[in-house]
């Protein structure tokens, strides 16, 4: 009895000091969130950041997510006692997990602009933030164990930084947007600079059962100029500036990345049927247009076997591509020949046996042709010829796709690699305890290792 009166005296006084808070000037009341800012560690060594990749990971990450949902009545409860979504099916989906004594206590996904766009388009309206340049992605499905709620963001902070380092270094990202809860956004304002999207609040957001949100954005070219400006000259834990730009956290497992992939899939045939087949219905409940995506993506015939079915028409259009693609982020110079020779910088965002689509400075004619210097990886460059063969809108820059008609040997490489690499996770004919050819590795793969994040040396050409 004890024990729950003192239980709700503590939800009365959290109440009170929300709501004096809430009645300080907005100016005030951010200087107050930053001085309150803790970003020290306080997990004595115990804790763990990495990619959730096996079964028992992301389980324990969406079982986790399902439960803090359903404590803040963002969603009903599920049998299956996990929250998984559509865009958790997706390869541009990746979630981060945190543990503590092997036990995961946070974990948040990064949604890249994939098949399915975003979840928060549903209610908001992020082309004011596509318009701009450079790739958008939202951060989502954000979750704390409740025994680390209130240690001063001894776990919130490392995710916070896991999520800004990946997405700086790895996920070719320039923008984040996120979707929350009014209560929540002023930190999200205050401590991490995001700036509310036009939409003050939304008052029925159906992503999280109906509560109201409300929209953000943050620049992460910007952010260490704001980060800077506020948390410079204040003390070790609390100078966020330093945390987030130049600490070096151990604790923080980053992708091996052998080639420059902007992609980390965990996904294999197996965990999308345990997840979406098994513990829950979630492909039984895609629209056919949804199902017709999932199949562009996944396209060997082990993954058919267990994404939802599609209609003899649609079946027939979504194995029309010929080629895999991959998801790269290479920097690369691009020289038109004949006699009026330009050079111009660009960045190549996928590739195939065959070709590639890649973001440019400057337009470019159809059918021009044209010599190519792309690094591959670091150290790896491949020099060939291309023809521009079509042009491809976005809201995220220029793009262009190349026909490449002899490939060098550095080129396939990758691409020898990249498409073993997708075959392992398929299970296609081999052991899914293997890994892709070393033979196809760059030379520089051998001394990469999880917890040294490979720092990509050529300025990116955007």
């Amino acid at each position: 009895m004890k024990t729950l009166s003192l239980s709700l005296l503590k939800r009365k006084l959290r109440r009170w000091s929300r709501s004096l808070l809430a009645a300080l000037p907005e100016s005030l009341r951010f200087v107050l969130y930053r001085r309150m800012a803790d970003c020290q560690l306080s997990t004595d060594g115990r804790l763990e950041l990495s990619i959730a990749r096996t079964q028992e990971e992301l389980e324990a990450c969406f079982a986790l997510l399902h439960n803090a949902y359903v404590g803040s009545g963002f969603m009903h409860p599920h049998p299956s006692g996990l929250r998984v979504t559509p865009y958790h099916a997706l390869p541009t989906t990746t979630t981060l997990c945190a543990k503590v004594d092997g036990k995961v206590v946070g974990t948040l996904s990064i949604v890249r602009d994939g098949v399915f766009g975003f979840p928060m388009q549903s209610a908001f309206d992020i082309s004011s933030v596509r318009a701009k340049e450079g790739r958008v992605a939202e951060i989502s499905a954000l979750a704390i164990h409740p025994q680390w709620r209130k240690t001063g963001g001894s776990i919130l902070f490392p995710l916070m930084k896991f999520m800004y380092g990946y997405c700086t270094r790895y996920f070719d990202t320039r923008h984040l947007v996120i979707a929350v809860n009014p209560a929540h956004i002023e930190m999200y304002e205050s401590l991490l600079f995001f700036s509310r999207l036009p939409e003050k609040v939304v008052d029925h957001y159906d992503f999280v059962n109906g509560a109201p949100a409300v929209g953000a954005t943050l620049d992460l070219h910007e952010a260490p100029t704001l980060f800077k400006r506020a948390y410079s000259h204040k003390p070790g834990k609390r100078n966020l500036h330093r945390y987030f730009t130049a600490t070096d956290m151990p604790e923080i497992e980053y992708p091996p990345r052998p080639w420059h992939t902007s992609n980390d899939p965990v996904l294999t045939p197996a965990l999308l049927d345990h997840f979406f087949n098994q513990r829950t219905q979630g492909f039984d409940e895609l629209d056919p247009r949804r199902r017709r995506l999932l199949h562009s993506m996944y396209r060997e015939s082990q993954w058919a076997t267990v994404l939802p079915t599609l209609s003899a028409d649609a079946a027939s259009t979504a194995s029309l591509r010929r080629e895999t693609r991959h998801s790269m982020h290479c920097p690369a110079t691009l020289t038109a020949l004949g006699h009026h020779a330009k050079t111009q910088r660009m960045v190549i965002v996928e590739i195939s046996g065959h070709g590639f689509l890649a973001r440019t400075t400057s337009a470019l004619d159809i059918g021009a042709r044209c010599s190519l210097a792309v690094e591959l990886a670091e150290g790896v460059l491949s020099h060939t010829q291309a023809e521009v063969v079509r042009q491809a809108k976005s809201d995220a820059g220029q793009f262009y796709g190349f026909r490449i008609e002899n490939p060098d040997n550095a080129w396939r490489r990758c691409v020898a690699w990249l498409d073993d690499a997708e075959q392992l996770a398929a299970g296609v004919g081999v052991d899914v305890d293997a890994k892709p050819a070393a033979a196809a590795l760059p030379q520089t793969a051998a001394m990469i290792s999880g917890r040294e994040p490979l720092v990509m040396q050529a300025q990116e050409c955007v």
